[in-house]
């Protein structure tokens, strides 16, 4: 009898270094190693654009320089010159999740974004941030917002409740979308690979099978590759149209 770990192991939370304070638990755990490995890696990654710096740019230089552009052209189509001041805000938000979702990717490694803390935070903080920025910008216009002009007298409390409860869903539909997909394409992964290795240990025509689902799974690593790349553009794009609604008061 073979005893294969829960899917869901590998989202659990370890304590790497105990901290409590009071009832409070400060302790440096495996995600907070993976956050500062994936700051790591992106300030090295940087660096690697400027070693040696030729006028024909080397593989690292064209690479950085294609990434830029995609988030250079993310805040220019959907907030135009305005946008240059938020721009580093924006590259180090798409950067940081680019890394955190491929990091993930590593076997025995940790999917910050695959907890639904770590997004709803990110969400939370980015939204209070926004509308911040929408008070600054607008001042007390900015309630506008959620009356549209030309509205009934009688309709307008239901209207401002229905815009209010929409506008607020924006943080959870961006924290959710995040932790949905990175988990549900972990957890799919963990599946099939520990489908791929009781077949492979029960030994006659099964140990032979267990090819079909090992292939599955290399095409489901690159699905998921692909999965990680895509989530954290979309999660950069949602910032700045959600940025572009308070700075127009669409």
């Amino acid at each position: 009898m073979f005893i294969i770990n829960s899917p869901l192991e590998q989202f659990e939370i370890i304590n790497i270094i105990p901290i409590y304070f009071y009832s409070f638990n400060l302790s440096f755990t495996n995600a907070s190693l993976l956050m500062f490995f994936v700051i790591f890696v992106s300030f090295f990654w940087l660096s690697l654009s400027f070693f040696r710096v030729k006028l024909i740019p080397n593989y690292w230089q064209l690479l950085h320089e294609e990434f830029y552009f995609l988030t250079s052209n993310i805040v220019f189509e959907n907030l135009n010159l305005k946008g240059e001041i938020y721009f580093p805000f924006i590259f180090s938000l798409h950067l940081f999740l680019l890394f955190s979702n491929l990091l993930g990717m590593i076997p025995y490694s940790f999917t910050i974004t695959s907890h639904i803390t770590f997004t709803f935070t990110l969400a939370l903080s980015i939204f209070i941030g926004i509308n911040i920025i929408g008070v600054k910008t607008h001042g007390l216009n900015f309630f506008s917002l959620f009356l549209p002009r030309n509205i009934p007298l009688i309709i307008v409390p239901l209207l401002i409740t229905i815009e209010f409860l929409s506008y607020i869903v924006k943080v959870f539909t961006l924290a959710i979308r995040l932790f949905a997909n990175m988990t549900s394409g972990h957890t799919l992964l963990k599946i099939i690979a520990g489908f791929a290795w009781t077949m492979l240990l029960s030994g006659g025509l099964l140990s032979i099978l267990h090819i079909i689902p090992l292939a599955l799974l290399f095409i489901l690593i690159g699905l998921e590759l692909a999965i990680a790349i895509l989530q954290a553009y979309v999660f950069t794009l949602l910032t700045c149209i959600y940025l572009n609604d308070v700075l127009e008061l669409h």
